[in-house]
């Protein structure tokens, strides 16, 4: 069996995790149209944790049924129906020993879902629609949020991480990353509010730091409770803070006085070290890592055992988040453990759809060509 850091297990949130993998927040756009998880989602998730990954992060999860869905047959954590079919996966993943996620996230200007979207400011998102998702063209303008919108965001959040713990979740990640209605407020240009709102990332991150707040009056305290960050979008994969280190800096003060139970560093291209360092030695993880002194999941091709060693040996994150390698093969870990060839990920698989089936269709081509 390899010996390697990221099999190596940890004591984390008052449990003990077998090792250092996480199946990285993947949207699969494969529920029914009410937002409904499905039998086949079932499948997806046991089969990470039948690979033995320690901890599941799900999909984004819409909030409420007015303005935060992204996707067409995107799942949702608003009904009672959400709750119970979530339910099935939350039952089978913990018989596999593994902890299960739910994100939740709000898709603000950059839906795809809606026709009329809203965000901090009426700034027209950079980009065109996923094609994969569904979506075609470019974005519309949002219109800006009034308090009282802020304020049904907040109680969608907040009412969809109860109904996660409902669900039997380990835990819930708010999505505040990527571009989505979190990220918008986070973001300078973006967010050019004139109230407490917008304007120092104080103001910018308040709405983060309210949500938060608002979770942890609602939930018991062994619930976990994570945030997702990044500086790259979905919609614009080279955004960066212009400030660089400084504003990362300024929003981990932020975080660590909220303190949630840890900080996840998303780096939507994939490369991990040319999209997230600032010199050498120092990566938007390890500042997070540094200052707030949370535990934080590292994300970005971070399926490269070197690159996993460094991340882990110096100090940029205790655990690792695994997106499209897991995505290709969900026995990753086990497989990779005992050294058994592992199924590489080819980019047909989320194309021209992203769904769970169309991956699996590809999977089994894949197999038959090389049989």
């Amino acid at each position: 069996m390899i010996n390697h850091p990221i099999f190596q297990p940890i004591p984390l949130w008052n449990r003990s995790l077998k090792n250092r993998t996480v199946v990285a927040p993947m949207s699969r756009v494969s529920a029914d149209a009410d937002g409904v998880a499905t039998d086949e989602m079932v499948d997806y998730y046991t089969s990470f944790a039948k690979g033995a990954f320690s901890v599941i992060i799900t999909e984004g999860l819409y909030t409420d049924n007015f303005a935060s869905q992204s996707y067409v047959f995107q799942p949702g954590m608003v009904t009672t129906k959400h709750i119970e079919s979530w339910k099935k996966i939350t039952d089978v993943v913990h018989k596999h020993h593994a902890l299960i996620i739910a994100q939740l996230m709000h898709g603000g200007a950059i839906s795809q879902y809606q026709k009329s979207t809203i965000a901090p400011s009426p700034i027209q998102p950079k980009g065109v629609k996923l094609a994969s998702y569904g979506g075609s063209g470019a974005f519309s303008i949002p219109k800006p949020m009034t308090l009282q919108d802020i304020e049904q965001v907040k109680e969608g959040f907040i009412t969809a991480a109860i109904n996660a713990y409902k669900a039997g979740f380990d835990g819930i990640e708010l999505h505040a990353a990527n571009g989505y209605l979190l990220d918008q407020f986070l973001t300078p240009e973006l967010n050019i509010r004139q109230d407490h709102y917008g304007g120092n990332i104080e103001n910018r991150y308040r709405i983060v730091a309210e949500i938060i707040s608002g979770i942890k009056q609602q939930v018991p305290k062994h619930f976990i409770l994570g945030l997702r960050i990044s500086e790259g979008k979905v919609n614009d994969l080279a955004y960066r803070w212009e400030k660089g280190i400084e504003a990362a800096k300024e929003l981990a003060e932020q975080i660590k006085r909220s303190a949630p139970d840890y900080i996840h560093v998303a780096v939507q291209t994939g490369e991990w070290e040319r999209d997230s360092f600032y010199n050498e030695n120092t990566s938007l993880a390890s500042v997070m890592r540094s200052t707030t002194h949370i535990p934080i999941i590292a994300n970005g091709g971070l399926h490269n055992l070197d690159k996993a060693e460094k991340a882990l040996n110096d100090n940029h994150a205790d655990l690792l988040s695994i997106g499209k390698a897991a995505l290709a093969d969900p026995h990753w870990p086990i497989k990779t453990m005992n050294y058994q060839p592992i199924i590489p990920f080819h980019k047909n698989m989320l194309w021209p759809k992203a769904t769970i089936s169309h991956t699996r269709n590809v999977l089994a081509r894949l197999c038959s060509e090389t049989t």
